[in-house]
């Protein structure tokens, strides 16, 4: 390792077998955690490259434990932290907005490193028992149409990074790689990134890897649609820049999006959306994530339609009615 901190340190990049290489050795506990912090610092001092990120994605996929669930053709949403946003959990109540719509959601998520409550925070927070059953993995996503994969489970490397990630409070690298390692692999994805280069990154990335994509980016630095600021969108047909008031929805406010001091702070926020409850700002912030993603799935649908039909999921309390089937299924009894 210090030969190869050195070399980074110079300004030199490695090659994608390197980084396949010393990911690697990271899961098998060759590093201590003091070298780790150093490693994953250099990628705070200069951008991933992409020989660098496919060389880490392919390692990490070849530690994961598979998950086949490719016939229900279902969409991961999910933005890549680090925007020190601080928003509530947009991305996972647009899941469950997209479930309520009728679409298929796997879900690959993590605690948060950098803001207050990630996916597997609000998961838990409702007595949510992470599992790798594939069986009640099909279960879920067969009846309330979404299934949770919470990554340290899956991916023995993310665990072992884990402590030192949470110490560091820094978004790094392994931001970059969450969205790209979901298990099984969905051909449709939705991700949020914190700035433009990375979402080019993610591009180039996805036109590798085939299937529906959309990377959305708000311009004034949120890894989702926020609604505070015009926002771009990149999909496989180019990329197209959006004004809020264009596509039916008010401007917000920074404020109107945060997600508390505290998990349970979030988690309130996280159920005023299900139930209908949420302030305006924080429903439409869901509504337009859940929106794209449909548009995601199915480019034949409007971003009119596709607001349309997720408004109805949450309005009509189909949302609801699926976040309760995955409890039914997945919480603790």
């Amino acid at each position: 390792m210090k030969e190869l901190l050195y070399r980074l340190f110079d300004h030199e990049y490695l090659n994608k077998e390197e980084a396949k290489e010393v990911l690697k050795n990271m899961a098998a506990g060759k590093y201590n955690d003091v070298q780790i912090a150093a490693f994953i610092s250099v990628y705070l001092m200069r951008n991933i490259t992409l020989d660098e990120l496919i060389g880490f994605r392919e390692a990490l996929l070849d530690m994961c434990i598979p998950v086949d669930l490719s016939e229900y053709n279902p969409i991961d949403i999910v933005g890549t932290g680090g925007d020190n946003k601080n928003t509530f959990n947009i991305s996972t109540a647009s899941c469950f907005t997209v479930a309520g719509a009728g679409y298929k959601v796997v879900k690959h998520g993590n605690y948060g490193a950098t803001s207050i409550s990630g996916a597997s925070n609000v998961m838990e927070a409702h007595g949510v028992k992470f599992t790798t059953d594939i069986h009640q993995l099909r279960k879920s996503i067969e009846e309330s149409n979404i299934a949770y994969l919470h990554a340290p489970l899956f991916n023995p490397a993310l665990k072992t990074v884990a402590g030192v990630r949470k110490d560091l409070s820094v978004r790094t690298f392994f931001n970059v790689l969450g969205p790209l390692v979901n298990p099984v692999a969905p051909k449709n994805n939705m991700l949020g990134v914190f700035n433009l280069r990375m979402g080019r990154l993610y591009y180039y990335m996805y036109q590798r890897l085939g299937g529906n994509f959309s990377v959305v980016h708000s311009l004034d630095g949120y890894d989702e649609i926020s609604l505070t600021d015009e926002f771009k969108v990149i999909t496989k047909f180019g990329e197209q820049l959006y004004v809020p008031e264009e596509v039916g929805f008010k401007r917000a406010k920074q404020e109107d999006l945060s997600g508390g001091n505290t998990i349970e702070d979030a988690a309130v926020i996280f159920d005023n959306v299900l139930n209908n409850k949420a302030t305006e700002a924080q429903k439409n912030a869901v509504l337009v994530n859940s929106a794209f993603a449909i548009n995601t799935i199915d480019p034949l649908v409007s971003i009119e339609e596709a607001i349309e039909k997720a408004s109805v999921s949450l309005e009509s309390g189909a949302a609801k009615e699926k976040f309760r089937k995955f409890l039914e299924i997945n919480a603790n009894k």
